[in-house]
């Protein structure tokens, strides 16, 4: 386990700096779901370790501005959002962060439905998705901009509700569900052309019905 190793590596804890059992305990339990998340961010191992090692030093060096009994995962996040979108900045060309369109709904399932054109069984939806390889799914969600694909991780990889993703990101709650829409259409959309670009599906000859 990633965290293994990080928690393996001493704190410095004296006098006024020295940071409670609970708050260590704390942070070191939520290791492996910012490495997660940072490696999805970065897209390399080296720079997810290296985002993960940051969050955790910014983390106990300022332990003293987390207030006990609130939402410390959240607050982690939030650390590393920060550092990440710092780094994103240092590299990018055009920082500025991106938007999406606002898409359409449920795009992949109508798509499938409208091969047979008629409505989608559960069995033709399920046999479709089968067929996606984790790198596709990997893929789709690295080409989503930064501010859009952290919420969509945040939500549908770690399990965070709207309201600690919008503490972590501190962005409103409307945003957060917002971007997390837009970026699951985008999503649906990215999946549907790997689908016809590897043969997951047959779609119409020129000519023919496509409404892709």
């Amino acid at each position: 386990m990633f965290h293994e190793s990080l928690s393996s590596q001493p704190q410095s804890k004296t006098g006024d700096d020295q940071v409670s059992e609970d708050f260590e305990a704390g942070v070191i339990a939520q290791l492996d779901s910012l490495y997660r998340t940072a490696l999805r961010l970065t897209r390399n191992q080296q720079e997810a370790e290296d985002l993960v090692q940051e969050t955790m030093l910014k983390a106990f060096r300022f332990s003293k501005s987390y207030q006990p009994g609130t939402n410390l995962r959240a607050w982690l996040f939030r650390i590393l959002n920060t550092s990440a979108i710092n780094r994103y900045r240092k590299q990018a060309t055009h920082p500025t962060p991106a938007s999406l369109p606002d898409g359409e709904e449920f795009y992949l399932y109508n798509r499938i439905r409208d091969l047979s054109g008629q409505e989608l069984t559960t069995a033709a939806e399920d046999e479709v998705l089968s067929k996606y390889l984790d790198e596709d799914v990997y893929k789709a969600l690295n080409d989503l901009p930064i501010n859009f694909r952290m919420p969509v991780i945040l939500a549908d990889i770690e399990g965070l509700s709207y309201k600690e993703i919008a503490e972590a990101l501190q962005i409103p709650i409307g945003t957060v569900m917002s971007r997390i829409s837009r970026a699951r259409r985008q999503l649906q959309k990215s999946l549907w052309n790997y689908a016809k670009e590897r043969g997951y599906v047959t779609v119409p000859a020129p000519g023919q019905k496509d409404s892709a």
